[in-house]
């Protein structure tokens, strides 16, 4: 198990280690960003270079298609402007002709064909009558059939038998599958610095729990050795004690002392007792540890067992003074229930609250009708616990720290036993308490 140093060196490697991971994403990072900003502004040239060609191939194709429709023998002067593009791949054609929707797209073919502009079209006239635009079929390239319709149920406007009596001061054409590439550096550059900052936030929650699970481990380790610590001065001291007294039974003659030889005896008792107890506790908590701990289900009285316990702490623990006072509230007050898991949970509490009191105890036991169940609270003028104990107080091994005190004995398994009864009960356990003044633990129990 890590110490001290142990835990600090590898908190340290960890820290180093996630420090070079970062600094050789941030190097890999910065590289990759500059030979995508590089690809980038090629591709852009590319593209912009590829834009450019294909508008100058359709202004020629669509000037020499306007030169064949024109039957005025007009300057190539008054020609000028009159194919204007709109977009990157629209195109409008200014006309003073009559102009047949199959004569077009026939032209437009060949032109396109002879300026290598192999792409998907669709045409339009303007209906100087309707004001509207009248569109052709869209003409899809393929290397078979060069160009054709996209759909042969859509072929009467481009049908030559078509006939057309409308008059159109214009044309268009667009290129539906040309359209112009805005690339924005920052837009890629987004997502390697995700990627990275994913890697980071995996390796820090990986890291902290790591460390979360060294401290726990190292928490862990102390608590069980006093564990040990304590187990073995709570064996040792009724051992010795029953060997005391056994030997004093063996050397002494108590013919004419029957009262010393009673005490003797007692204290042999008490004390195997003890032993046996401690002992329960511990078998007890392995057997739920491993799961193998069965509770049966019995009608139990509540009140009942309050009394019983009460009786038999004032005459074993409370012989030098002190007090404990039943409230007894609940109706009804029979539940099913391990009656001997139960009665262990009162006891164990009712052992805390005189073992961990400077003064003379004074122990309430109020019970309440609650939510179809029933409520116990044990409330002790103890010494209380501290807010940053009570969160841990239900752990295994754990013992509230006393300071200076070392007469306060114990496994620190009584609470994390109890806790656990009362969850196989589907009971619930709370704890309020306030240092010098005391403490109180509410339980709550269902009748079924």
């Amino acid at each position: 198990m890590l110490k001290g140093k142990g835990i600090n060196a590898v908190v340290l490697l960890g820290i180093l280690s996630l420090a070079s991971i970062l600094i050789v994403q941030m190097v890999w990072m910065r590289k990759t960003i500059a030979i995508q900003q590089t690809n980038i502004a090629i591709q852009e040239k590319e593209d912009s270079l590829n834009l450019k060609e294909f508008s100058e191939s359709a202004h020629i194709a669509l000037r020499n298609v306007l030169e064949e429709i024109t039957t005025l023998k007009a300057d190539s002067s008054d020609l000028y402007g009159a194919v204007k593009q709109i977009r990157t791949n629209y195109f409008t054609v200014d006309i003073n002709e009559e102009l047949h929707p199959f004569y077009l797209e026939t032209l437009l073919k060949r032109e396109f064909y002879d300026q290598n502009i192999h792409q998907d079209f669709q045409y339009g006239i303007y209906d100087c009558f309707s004001d509207s635009i009248v569109f052709g079929n869209l003409i899809r390239f393929t290397k078979d059939s060069l160009y054709a319709p996209a759909s042969d149920t859509m072929a009467g406007i481009t049908s030559p038998k078509l006939s057309w009596k409308k008059d159109g001061h214009y044309f268009t054409v667009i290129f539906p599958n040309v359209k112009a590439k805005s690339i924005n550096p920052n837009s890629d550059t987004i997502s390697p610095w995700i990627y990275v900052s994913i890697i980071v936030i995996l390796v820090l929650v990986f890291f902290g729990y790591t460390i979360n699970i060294i401290f726990r481990q190292k928490r862990l380790s102390e608590v069980k050795t006093d564990f040990i610590n304590n187990m073995t001065h709570e064996l040792k001291t009724p051992i010795s004690t029953i060997g005391l007294s056994s030997e004093m039974l063996m050397r002494s003659d108590f013919a004419n002392d029957p009262e010393k030889l009673q005490r003797y005896a007692s204290i042999i008792y008490k004390e195997n007792k003890r032993l046996e107890n401690q002992v329960e506790r511990v078998l007890n908590v392995a057997k739920l540890d491993q799961e193998e701990l069965v509770l049966s289900s019995d009608t139990m009285d509540i009140h009942e067992l309050l009394e019983e316990a009460k009786d038999n702490f004032m005459f074993n623990q409370l012989e030098q003074g002190g007090s404990i006072t039943l409230l007894l509230e609940a109706n009804p007050h029979v539940i099913i229930a391990d009656p001997v898991h139960i009665t262990n949970v009162v006891y164990n509490l009712l052992d805390n609250a005189i073992k961990y009191c400077a003064i003379t105890p004074e122990i309430t036991i109020q019970t309440r009708s609650l939510k179809n169940g029933i409520q116990l609270e044990f409330t002790d003028n103890g010494i209380g616990i501290k807010r940053e104990d009570v969160k841990m107080i239900f752990d295994k091994f754990y013992r509230v720290p006393t300071g200076n005190l070392h007469d306060v004995k114990g496994f620190g398994l009584g609470l994390f036993y109890v806790k656990l009864i009362i969850d196989e009960h589907k009971g619930k356990i709370d704890v309020k308490s306030t240092p010098g003044k005391g403490t109180t633990f509410t339980i709550w129990l269902p009748l079924k």
